[in-house]
């Protein structure tokens, strides 16, 4: 089934948290979602190979905040991918690749018959999400080159088929770097060419999963990859909870920065719909927060580096993917338990029109937090300032 973004696709219990929240005011948090939004009509193609497939099929298109005299709008379309495991973790890993293989092969024809330009898959997509301490065997055998790996030379023929770019995070491992491994995003372009990766800069080291004894923090600081449909930055996951980790990117020239991410938990549900968002506003670009769905469960129990047992299953990802804009707008979200793909239009213009409307450009002050931010990671005693 495919949904609009307009107001009559709103659950009623959302706009019920709106009226509670704010009020009956026109200005309420509902109507902030929905200013500059316009339906988006996909193809019966399209609609149909969702419906063929099961895929929750969620379509808007973000306006301008203004017609511009001297620039074309320049929309890019965009798809995002949440998935749940297809198969038990009981199968082999190359059974498992296989099928996770086709189910984004699926996803990619509708988003190619939906006209997306540019699409993402969730976090480490082609395997389940098994990092928890003690268990690196079986698991560590989905690392490949980002370069040439099996999962990418498959994208890649998909690109180029499609011509459309293509968002991947995967495990890397380096063959010529002692067999390291990294948690990595790769980037292929709408003519099938590898264009880069971008390694995960922040890696969390707690009770479950314990990721950093699976892979490395990365090496590649905020890249942002020049394509035919504008400049894109991969934050991936844990990364989002880092301003200045966005912050890099804007300063790279990002006009889209997707984040693909495996979020599960009620804190996590409860901040996932802010931070993206916050994001776009602060930096002055389009945030694309993908997450996973379903539960995964595990042969054998997850444990602490202590030793002690917890439980088997991954707990719940809540999917919810959305798309926030600079402005402050965002898009619906998918579902919290099934497969789906968003697609949005959005205008890359709007990215320098709110920075010229706020004068974000003009009143920027990038050099009162180099030397803070540079003092910091020193020696630095804060400055506190009392009437003592």
């Amino acid at each position: 089934m495919m949904t609009h973004c307009s107001r009559n696709s709103w659950p009623k219990n959302l706009i019920e948290v709106s009226r509670v929240r704010e009020g009956s005011s026109q200005y309420s948090l509902l109507h902030s979602y929905l200013i500059n939004f316009g339906d988006l009509e996909l193809s019966e193609k399209c609609k149909k190979l969702a419906a063929k497939y099961k895929v929750q099929l969620l379509s808007c298109t973000f306006t301008n905040l203004r017609e511009e005299q001297m620039r074309s709008t320049r929309m890019v379309r965009i798809g995002l991918f949440q998935q749940k495991l297809p198969v038990p973790l009981s199968y082999p890993i190359r059974k498992i690749k296989i099928e996770m293989y086709t189910l984004a092969t699926d996803a990619i024809k509708i988003a190619a018959k939906g006209g997306v330009n540019v699409f993402c898959l969730q976090q480490a997509w082609n395997m389940p999400y098994a990092f928890c301490p003690g268990e690196h065997m079986p698991w560590s055998d989905y690392a490949e080159r980002a370069e040439d790996g099996p999962t990418t030379r498959i994208l890649q023929a998909l690109a180029e088929e499609n011509k459309m770019v293509i968002i991947s995070t995967i495990l890397e491992r380096d063959e010529n770097l002692e067999d390291r491994i990294w948690n990595t995003a790769v980037v292929i372009d709408n003519h099938g060419n590898y264009l880069g990766k971008h390694r995960r800069n922040h890696i969390p080291k707690i009770e479950i999963p314990n990721e950093p004894t699976y892979y490395c923090e990365g090496n590649a600081d905020h890249p942002v990859f020049q394509t035919d449909y504008g400049r894109i930055g991969v934050s991936i996951c844990y990364e989002r909870h880092f301003p200045l980790n966005w912050l890099g990117y804007a300063l790279n020239g990002a006009q889209i920065v997707f984040n693909p991410c495996a979020a599960i938990g009620d804190q996590m549900e409860t901040l996932w719909p802010i931070e993206a968002r916050n994001a776009a506003i602060a930096n002055g670009y389009y945030v694309c927060a993908i997450n996973r769905v379903g539960t995964e469960i595990y042969e054998h129990e997850f444990e602490t580096d202590e030793g002690v047992v917890l439980h088997k299953d991954s707990g719940s990802f809540f999917g919810s993917s959305y798309i926030a804009a600079p402005n402050g707008a965002r898009s619906a979200g998918l579902s919290r338990t099934k497969n789906g793909l968003l697609v949005c239009d959005v205008d890359l213009n709007m990215c320098r029109q709110i920075k010229d409307d706020r004068g974000y450009g003009a009143f920027e002050r990038p050099e009162l937090y180099s030397n803070i931010i540079k003092e910091a990671t020193n020696s630095y005693k804060r400055q506190i300032l009392t009437k003592y």
